[in-house]
């Protein structure tokens, strides 16, 4: 691991002499560690919470019927890390940085999608279970994407750590299949360990957050420039609309489409955190492993604001309906008249 890291910043020239774009960040290592093991306390949490949430009988049923789940798999592997390519390949980002962007742009979906998916009243077994497929094929296919395109950056073509990568993937396997199997055989303990989880996860957020700024105070200046604002605000809402409209295209129903939108643009963000931190050392990925809190900003912000423009569209949709239903409602009953017999009859004894 150490010499491909060596060779890694031998080749992309990751220091302020050589590129100017990045210098080496130095984190005492007390520190780095205590980030390090809090990063994997919320993959952990995270991934033991959605396993929770996965019954094997829905599992089943969508597997049997994988239209929605082979879909949702081309638009994760297929529009994200294509879409991460493109704008790095543009934007004509340095080594560094597009490193950054294709693993955050071939990482699986999270599980936050699913928070959204119910909030645009999608179809939460299938959100679920593209999760769960995704967070499976990840093992092979992430890898895979990443081989495919760093091939077109300068001095990326051996720098992928595979091997941390792969590890980091495979851990999430295990507190996802502890929490599925918890939830089969004591689906009692799952509201308990989903609420305990949550204040776990709180708590270990605020204070990676804490230790991250403490860590990059002085260097968090170089993430917030306009090639890494942009990617981080067009990723999620590319991966957002193309979701939807393949969807539309392979005519799935609308609750079907808006699922698979969400889960198309939300990436696992902590698993992106995790590989980051872990698989590179702090003087080779610099401050750039906190670009997936700068894109989970933009992914709720994006997120939040389909959801309201749904539901407005929405309350918007409801009174015409009602006003079609009771217009309808009128001309049926001006249109009803009694049968011509009746109305003879009726007329002669008035006469």
């Amino acid at each position: 691991m150490s010499a491909t890291m060596n060779v890694m910043v031998t080749k992309n020239e990751m220091n302020v002499s050589s590129n100017g774009s990045m210098s080496m960040l130095n984190i005492p290592q007390p520190l780095n560690n205590a980030i390090n093991i809090f990063t994997i306390i919320i993959l952990f949490i995270t991934m033991i919470s959605l396993g929770c949430t996965m019954e094997i009988s829905k599992i089943k049923n969508h597997l049997l019927k994988p239209k929605g789940v082979a879909i949702a798999m081309v638009t994760q592997f297929g529009i994200m890390p294509l879409t991460a390519f493109a704008l790095a390949k543009s934007l004509k980002m340095d080594s560094v940085k597009a490193m950054t962007v294709l693993i955050c742009g071939c990482c699986p979906g999270g599980n936050l999608s699913n928070i959204f998916a119910l909030a645009l009243k999608g179809d939460m077994n299938l959100s679920i279970v593209m999760t769960t497929c995704s967070c499976i094929a990840a093992l092979g296919l992430m890898p895979l994407l990443l081989l495919i395109y760093c091939q077109g950056f300068s001095g990326l073509e051996n720098a992928v750590p595979y091997v941390g990568i792969l590890s980091a993937l495979a851990f999430t396997l295990v507190p996802c299949g502890m929490g599925i199997v918890l939830n089969h055989y004591k689906p009692n303990y799952t509201p308990i360990v989903l609420k305990s989880g949550l204040s776990i996860l709180i708590i270990s957020s605020i204070i990676v957050f804490s230790l991250s700024g403490m860590a990059v105070k002085s260097m968090l200046w170089m993430i917030l420039t306009a090639d890494v604002i942009t990617v981080a605000a067009l990723m999620p809402f590319i991966g957002f609309m193309l979701g939807y409209v393949m969807s539309a295209i392979c005519r799935l129903g609308p609750r079907c489409s808006r699922t698979v939108s969400v889960e198309t643009g939300c990436q696992n963000i902590q698993l992106c955190v995790a590989i980051l931190k872990v698989a590179f050392p702090p003087e080779v990925i610099g401050p750039m492993f906190l670009f997936p809190l700068l894109y989970y900003i933009f992914q709720c912000a994006e997120a939040l604001l389909l959801t309201v423009c749904f539901r407005c569209y929405q309350m918007g949709k409801l009174p015409d309906e009602e006003t079609r239903t009771h217009t309808n409602v009128n001309v049926k009953d001006e249109e009803v008249k009694p049968p011509q017999y009746l109305r003879s009859s009726d007329e002669n004894n008035l006469t």
